[in-house]
């Protein structure tokens, strides 16, 4: 049995930079989609909402460890071989875009109908009117809450553990295998993910303030 010391704390600390990497690839990946999400939620085209609803439904009604077992596991049995970087990339994708989707949908539909109202009278077409003026009024709204989700995306890449993707949980469970000192391991880890999402959450805080103090003017 080894014991708990500076090279076991390195090898936790080092694989932080892989939970980074994932969550910004959650993230950057779940923000296209959840783009589209959210467009296909508020556009004219029964079909695209009925399409995107369902997709919101099921990702958000399932857990994400599920979620990640059916890409991880479910892919080799139609003949795609994945490794835990896709599988836990693809799921952790599909997931945020669901969430973000539904976070962007709802602040494109605080805009002010007169707004849309006021486009068409202009005589701007879709694209037109979301990229000059929805999108960057909805944009400000989205800000605080797409900051806060920022945290549960990095929480939910500690489910990757379980398919062996070696982010700070996985390298946690892999030297307390080794030390048996759970307790010292384990708080490490915890605090490893406070250090990341700490300051993620008070800045979603901030601008909170920040934007309700801007709507009591």
């Amino acid at each position: 049995m080894r014991t708990f010391g500076f090279p076991e704390f390195l090898f936790i600390l080092e694989a932080a930079k892989w939970t980074i990497a994932l969550s910004l690839i959650a993230f950057v990946g779940g923000a296209i989609g959840g783009l589209i999400v959210a467009l296909a939620r508020t556009s004219d085209s029964p079909v695209a909402r009925g399409l995107a609803s369902a997709f919101v439904q099921v990702f958000q009604g399932t857990p994400l460890l599920l979620q990640l077992f059916l890409v991880f596991f479910g892919a080799p049995v139609i003949g795609i071989d994945v490794n835990p970087w896709v599988a836990a990339g693809a799921a952790l994708i599909l997931n945020t875009s669901a969430f973000l989707g539904e976070i962007w949908r709802g602040s494109i539909q605080a805009i002010p109908h007169g707004q849309t109202e006021a486009a068409h009278a202009l005589g701007l077409h879709y694209v037109a009117r979301m990229r000059d003026v929805v999108l960057p009024q909805a944009f400000k709204i989205a800000l605080p809450p797409t900051v806060g989700y920022m945290v549960q995306v990095i929480k939910g890449t500690s489910l990757a553990a379980i398919i062996g993707f070696a982010e700070v949980t996985r390298a946690g469970q892999i030297i307390n295998n080794a030390t048996f000192q759970p307790l010292i391991v384990f708080s490490l880890v915890a605090a490893i993910y406070f250090a990341l999402c700490w300051p993620l959450s008070l800045l979603a805080q901030h601008m909170e303030r920040r934007q309700a103090r801007a709507l009591a003017r």
